[in-house]
C-alpha cells in the first residue's frame, strides 16, 4: 500500500498514542469531532459517568440520604432510591440532585435515565435547569400519561409549579428495567426548551420562557425513584461557581 502524507501522519499518531498508553497504563479516548447535534461554539463543560463512590460529592441534593452511587448488571450510576426528607416552600418536586460544578445559559444536556418505580399515570423522572435557588427554576417532568400536573415543562417562581408547555406527546413509556436516552436543549435567548426521549428527532416536550436565563442543572423526580448515568453538558458558556442551593437542607 502506498502511504499518502495524510495516511502516514495518521499512522504515526496512532503509534505514538499506543506507545504512550503502554508506558502510562492509561486508556486513551480517541480524539473525535463534536457530535453532530451540538451547535458550533459549544464546548463540553461537564461529563460524569458515576463510576466511583465519591462521585456523589459532585451533586448537591435536597436530601443526600435519598441518593447513592450504585452498581448493578455491570453498570454504575447515580440512583434516587428513597423519598427525600425535604418539603419545598411551594408545591414542586422534593427529590432533586443538582450538578455542583457550575451554571449554563444555552446548553445541550444528554444522559441515560431509568425509572425504577411502579407503573401509574404520573410515574416520572425530571430534569431541572435554570436553577437560581430553591424557589426559582424550571423542570421537565416526563410521565407515563400527561395531564395538567404531569408530562409538562414547569416553572417554579416563588409560587406552586406552573406548566409552560407549548407542545407535548401523550406521555412516555418507561418500561421495566429499561434505560432511555434523554436530551434537553435550551436556548435562553430564544426562550426555547425541547426535551427528547429515545427519539432524538421528535421532542416529547416543548416550551418557551425567558424568566430564568441561567442556572444550575440537575436530575430527580417529583415523588418516584430512578437511575441516572452518562451525563454530558455542552454549553456556549459556563460559570464554574459551585452550587450551594440545597446545602444543609437535610440537616
Amino acid at each position: 500500500m502506498v502511504m499518502t502524507p495524510r495516511i502516514r501522519k495518521s499512522f504515526v499518531i496512532a503509534i505514538l498514542l499506543a506507545l504512550l498508553a503502554s508506558l502510562t497504563g492509561c486508556k486513551l479516548t480517541p480524539i473525535t469531532d463534536r457530535p453532530a447535534h451540538i451547535p458550533n461554539g459549544y464546548e463540553r463543560v461537564y461529563a460524569k459517568d458515576f463510576d466511583h463512590a465519591d462521585d456523589l460529592a459532585d451533586v448537591v441534593c435536597t436530601d443526600a440520604d435519598a441518593w447513592r452511587i450504585r452498581e448493578a448488571e455491570g453498570r454504575s450510576f447515580l440512583e434516587l432510591f428513597a423519598a427525600s426528607d425535604y418539603r419545598p416552600t411551594y408545591r414542586s418536586p422534593g427529590n432533586i440532585a443538582l450538578f455542583k460544578p457550575g451554571t449554563a445559559t444555552d446548553f445541550v444536556l444528554d444522559l441515560d435515565m431509568m425509572q425504577s418505580g411502579r407503573e401509574y399515570n404520573h410515574r416520572d423522572l425530571c430534569l431541572f435547569f435554570g436553577v437560581v435557588d430553591a424557589d426559582h427554576y424550571y423542570y421537565a417532568h416526563m410521565a407515563t400519561l400527561g395531564d395538567d400536573n404531569a408530562h409538562q415543562v414547569f416553572i417554579v417562581n416563588e409560587a406552586p409549579r406552573t406548566p409552560i408547555t407549548t407542545q407535548r406527546t401523550v406521555g412516555v413509556d418507561w418500561g421495566t428495567d429499561e434505560w432511555h436516552h434523554v436530551r434537553l436543549v435550551r436556548d435562553a435567548g430564544e426562550g426555547t426548551i425541547r426535551v427528547y426521549f429515545d427519539d432524538m428527532d421528535n421532542p416529547v416536550l416543548e416550551a418557551s420562557d425567558t424568566t430564568f436565563t441561567s442556572g444550575y442543572i440537575g436530575v430527580g423526580s417529583f415523588d418516584d425513584t430512578g437511575r441516572f448515568d452518562n451525563v454530558t453538558v455542552w454549553a456556549s458558556g459556563w460559570d464554574d461557581t459551585p452550587c450551594e442551593v440545597f446545602d444543609g437542607e437535610e440537616e
